[in-house]
């Protein structure tokens, strides 16, 4: 990180001197970390079948999934639930489909495919309530699974999503025992908005989420696991680094997380073929309180305290971490360092082919399996 460090002393008037232009470009290219654009269509509709139950897709590397998925449409249906391959080629890959499409349905091409399948707390058929949780951010709007267990499991959905993320996990955390608390946080769009509406990438976001600790120790809770999704796993890090409840929580359960800011955004931006060193110089923006609020974020982001393989040796929790080989969004080495730093308290099962945060959806055994083998381990499982 010390390099990132001397490029904010030395970089951003570098970018000024280039001129207008070069700034402008940097500028834009970190307001697109700190404000995403909503949900990107990234799959095509080709054909769907109302008498067989079936849709096909243009094939991507994950259209070509096995297990079950989403897809957010537009049209008659604005989300449909994806089952089995039935049948692929080289371009196309047919589906069945699992949620029902009347004959006479409108179904645009352009959709999206999610792994969150579930979109209500009330398809789980569990006993559920909506709460309110007072965060310095304001009222933040949570969904509360009630279990016997005094120790509760608090949920944390990832950047550019909400917490129907997180109800993939209720099933095998309420198995276990354990009570869920499914949380939003500021600038989610369901939780209230900051003065710029931007991410800061967990450096403030982890204040709801104490918020959310200080919420459950009320209402009877001993001990707390915090369960991350993506930039969730960076949120919930940086609540077991900075929390004054720290010493009430028992463990952290990370599904492919962010653990190091800067090796995610270099991936990223090389995946969309943005060349060095513009995304260092997008961070290097984000890391001053000028160019910062000029870029959408409230504050500047302090991005060596946001990695997490560099406080290593802060942490004290036992983490399980269930990161596919194959993320595709978030690369799996920053996780793999960090459980090289520190073996004494990272638990990481492989897992591979499942790209990112869509683990449960592939091997939905497998994964459950990890979750509740590693409470058992832990003590930390209510159940027999």
């Amino acid at each position: 990180m010390k390099s990132l460090r001397h490029a904010v002393a030395l970089v951003v008037p570098a970018v000024i001197a280039l001129g207008g232009a070069m700034a402008l470009l940097v500028i834009g290219i970190a307001r697109k970390v700190v404000q995403p654009a909503a949900r990107p269509a990234d799959v095509e509709i080709l054909a769907v079948d109302t008498g067989a139950q079936t849709i096909e897709l243009a094939r991507t590397p994950d259209t070509e999934l096995p297990g079950r998925y989403g897809l957010f449409t537009t049209g008659t249906h604005g989300y449909v639930k994806l089952g089995a391959v039935l049948g692929a080629d080289a371009t196309t890959v047919r589906r069945k489909l699992l949620t029902q499409i009347e004959t006479g349905a409108r179904v645009d091409r352009s959709a999206a495919f999610s792994g969150w399948y579930y979109t209500s707390p009330s398809e789980l058929h569990l006993r559920w309530e909506n709460v309110l949780i007072g965060s310095p951010a304001g009222p933040c709007p949570a969904w509360f699974f009630p279990a016997e267990s005094s120790t509760w499991v608090i949920q944390v959905h990832g950047r550019g999503v909400t917490r129907a993320e997180c109800l993939r996990a209720v099933p095998v955390l309420h198995a276990a025992g354990l009570p869920n608390l499914v949380v939003s946080y500021r600038n989610d769009g369901e939780a209230p908005r900051s003065r710029s509406g931007g991410y800061a990438l967990g450096a403030l976001e982890w204040r709801d989420v104490d918020a959310a600790i200080s919420y459950a120790l009320r209402r009877g809770a001993e001990r707390v696991v915090l369960m991350g999704w993506s930039m969730g796993g960076a949120v919930v890090l940086q609540t077991a680094l900075n929390s004054g409840n720290r010493g009430r929580v028992a463990g952290l359960i990370l599904e492919s997380p962010v653990v190091d800011w800067p090796s995610v955004l270099r991936f990223q931006a090389k995946k969309a073929g943005m060349r060095a060193p513009l995304p260092d110089l997008a961070m290097s923006a984000l890391s001053v309180p000028l160019t910062a609020r000029l870029s959408g974020a409230d504050e500047a982001i302090p991005f060596d305290r946001l990695d997490v393989v560099a406080r290593a040796s802060e942490l004290e929790l036992p983490i399980l971490i269930l990161h596919s080989e194959d993320d595709g969004f978030v690369p799996a080495d920053a996780s793999h360092e960090l459980q090289r730093e520190r073996p004494d308290l990272v638990t990481m099962p492989r897992f591979s082919v499942a790209r990112h945060t869509k683990l449960w959806n592939y091997d939905q055994t497998g994964w459950s399996a990890a979750i509740t083998d590693w409470l058992r381990g832990q003590g930390l499982s209510a159940s027999a």
